[in-house]
């Protein structure tokens, strides 16, 4: 009689297979297909135009020493994400993951394809790629293409390093170091692209393509080996004990104190906030940007601290905002209390990045300090105005404790991010070229018009917010 066979299938094999059930199941889930088809066409218009367009436009051989420090940042960054988010993002969700649980093989090759889906991963590819394009002309952009692959599997390789000595109780960013098996071959790449002919750059293309495989299959097995650990501080957070302190004097300042701590121990909001508020800071510092440059920054930092939690602010709640609109407080007192922590948030990671960079940046003038400053109390207005009326539109049921939790799905989380970076850079560029001319009295007034607008929105929200319909809609789709 027949007989099956007896040894188990293998794992790439099923590991292959669950992913694309998984995609199938992220694709069925989708609340807009026809948005999210025209935005994936979107993506691709742009990344076409960014490999045709500075082919055409500008030559290559003033942007050529650019290369081989832009290959290297490109893999310095991923890896420092994927250090910071301790895996890469989920292809399923914690709780759906216990009770149908996927191998970490899976879950390695799930965070790979979704590594694209980051509007900071796309503006550096864009980037490169026209960079690329520019100095050698289209034919060249494989090379960068197959860069780009390669750098994001040793991210991830190094994100599940990182998150094994997390769990081992070592310092993560021990696995930083490792970065280097990237910035190693940046020279060579580059002289590729550079001087070398079609010969020279297929072999490139095809070194890359095998370390890439190499560094996915030690992806996988590093992932397999941190799934057997228990994971050392989302356990800690949720297993500790928190003594009580003493009632505050209004209802403000408590929903306040409770906002607060829902921030600071989570560990994604915890990992995400100290990055975005070190990193860009220190890169400012590294590299000695003038005061003109520096308005730049607070728009950077502000855009990445709302996609932390900020696009889907009643997530940090979970199904416990059903017990909070049970509490008898105003529902503006419960939105001003989420609002001002957001605000604090963003005006704290702001700050730190700022006086990092200002360490080297010189003495300012008198338009140039006002520039920053303003530009911070700007961004952060028009950060909070859109976190507050995209989390009444679009709400989420998102579980925070994961420490590679998104609070939003990662289109949505590509449309959100490319949104805000264009408001908030559009403004820093306004208000630093109003700088440079020395015209304080236009960065005062373009400022107080952009504050008035968003407070404008700001309120349109909080009226909407007290709408008992609508935040009963909101309450019904974040506790499901």
């Amino acid at each position: 009689m027949p007989t099956a066979r007896s040894w188990p299938e293998p794992e790439l094999s099923r590991a292959l297979a669950d992913v694309r059930h998984l995609l199938w199941f992220r694709r069925a889930t989708v609340r807009r297909p026809r948005a999210a088809a025209l935005a994936l066409a979107g993506l691709g218009l742009v990344t076409v135009a960014a490999v045709v367009l500075p082919a055409l436009l500008a030559p290559g051989d003033d942007l050529g020493r650019l290369l081989r420090p832009g290959l290297v940042a490109l893999v310095l960054v991923a890896v420092s994400g994927a250090v910071a988010g301790g895996g890469g993002r989920e292809l399923l969700a914690r709780d759906p993951a216990s009770v149908f649980p996927v191998s970490p093989v899976t879950d390695h090759l799930g965070a790979l394809l979704l590594a694209p889906l980051s509007a900071g991963w796309l503006i550096q590819a864009w980037g490169l790629l026209g960079l690329v394009a520019a100095v050698a002309g289209p034919g060249a952009v494989p090379v960068a293409l197959a860069w780009l692959v390669a750098a994001t599997a040793l991210a991830q390789a190094v994100g599940w390093a990182g998150e094994y000595l997390r769990r081992r109780g070592v310092l993560a960013w021990f696995a930083v170091p490792l970065a280097g098996l990237g910035v190693l071959p940046a020279a060579l790449v580059a002289d590729a692209v550079q001087h070398g002919g079609p010969a020279a750059q297929a072999l490139a293309v095809v070194a890359l393509l095998a370390a890439t495989v190499l560094l996915v299959a030690a992806g996988a097995v590093l992932a397999v080996v941190t799934a057997r650990r228990v994971p050392r501080d989302e356990t800690r957070r949720e297993g500790a004990t928190y003594a009580p302190r003493p009632l505050p004097a209004s209802d403000l300042a408590l929903l306040r104190r409770t906002d607060r701590a829902s921030v600071w121990r989570s560990v994604p909001l915890r990992r995400g906030t100290v990055l975005l508020a070190l990193a860009p800071g220190t890169v400012a510092l590294a590299g000695g940007l003038a005061w003109s440059n520096l308005v730049l920054l607070p728009g950077l930092v502000a855009s990445g601290c709302v996609l932390l939690f900020g696009v889907n602010l009643w997530c940090l709640d979970g199904r416990g905002l059903l017990w909070r609109e049970s509490l008898p407080v105003s529902p503006c007192t419960v939105l001003l209390a989420r609002a001002l922590v957001l605000a604090e948030v963003l005006l704290g990671a702001g700050t730190a990045t700022l006086a990092l960079g200002a360490l080297r940046a010189g003495r300012p003038t008198a338009a140039e300090a006002l520039a920053v400053v303003l530009a911070l109390l700007v961004v952060v207005a028009q950060s909070l105005s859109a976190a507050l009326r995209w989390s009444l539109a679009h709400p989420y049921a998102v579980d925070l404790r994961s420490a590679r939790a998104t609070p939003a799905p990662p289109l949505a989380m590509v449309g959100y991010s490319l949104r805000l970076s264009v408001a908030t850079t559009l403004s820093g560029l306004l208000l630093a070229g109003f700088a440079r001319v020395g015209r304080a009295d236009l960065v005062g007034l373009t400022a107080a018009l952009l504050v008035a607008f968003s407070a404008v929105r700001i309120g349109r929200a909080a009226h909407r917010w007290s709408d008992p319909v609508r935040r009963a809609a909101v309450v019904a789709v974040v506790s499901a």
